[in-house]
């Protein structure tokens, strides 16, 4: 009966540990597909028809490669006039602008070219195995008349495969094997800056509301003293009344 009892209990350990094992290679092998493909990010908020600064996120998919070139190319139907990368050690960056067929407004002038992509090279450095790679870019001024911009990206590896991530991703629809990046557009705001406002605005902004706190509570504190002051004379007061009322009352008493 021992023997049996034995048997089972290794019998049901063995399988918890074969599912256990296959549970967490199926959550590997999910997250693996779900975060290894190239993406857009912006930092703070990326509004309708401001400017915002994003980081082009690039991972590397294999394990006997390195990512030595990587290309992400703007959409034709919402241009972008103005498209900064900001410089990464060890990658060569250029910009390529193309002209367009019906120009921007940008300020009260005509843009008749806008950026076609931007490619970083490897110049020193590499994205190897197990590692990602950020490449910042500052964008505007952002369109107004769409929820998103697709930015299709081709990356390069140095045994020369290349990877197109141009899928355009279709909402309600599984997601496609190579998805292009997607930055997604929130709301217009009344100053037209993605992200907020600058830092200076915003130190100016805490500096001005701490001095309305402090100016604030300056207020309060004289008003809680002024309050306490009065409280006070008016019990010195009836204490003075009462003290001679009762000086009155004891004369009166010792005459009698």
């Amino acid at each position: 009966m021992s023997v049996s009892r034995t048997h089972l209990s290794r019998t049901f350990l063995s399988r918890a540990a074969l599912a256990g094992g296959v549970a967490v290679s199926s959550v590997l092998l999910l997250s693996g597909t779900a975060f290894a493909h190239v993406s857009v990010q912006p930092q703070g908020e990326a509004a309708k028809g401001g400017y915002a600064t994003v980081n082009v996120k690039v991972p590397n998919e294999r394990d006997n490669a390195s990512t030595v070139k990587v290309e992400v190319n703007f959409p034709t139907d919402h241009p972008l006039a103005s498209v900064m990368p900001q410089p990464v050690p060890g990658w060569k960056v250029e910009v390529t602008k193309a002209k367009l067929a019906k120009p921007l407004e940008l300020h009260g002038k005509k843009i008749n070219e806008a950026v076609a992509k931007v490619t970083w090279t490897a110049d020193g450095s590499k994205i190897g195995p197990g590692q990602f790679q950020q490449f910042p870019l500052s964008l505007g001024q952002l369109p107004e008349d769409t929820d998103r911009l697709v930015l299709k990206a081709i990356q390069t590896y140095d045994n020369n495969e290349v990877v197109r991530w141009i899928e355009e991703p279709k909402e309600g629809a599984a997601e496609p094997e190579n998805p292009a990046p997607v930055l997604k557009l929130a709301a217009a705001t009344g100053d037209h800056h993605g992200g907020g406002a600058t830092p200076a605005a915003d130190g100016k902004a805490a500096d001005k509301a701490g001095h309305h706190d402090r100016g604030g509570a300056h207020e309060e504190a004289a008003g809680s003293t002024d309050t306490a002051a009065r409280v006070l004379g008016v019990i010195g007061i009836l204490v003075g009344v009462a003290g001679i009322a009762f000086g009155v009352l004891a004369g009166r008493r010792r005459s009698a």
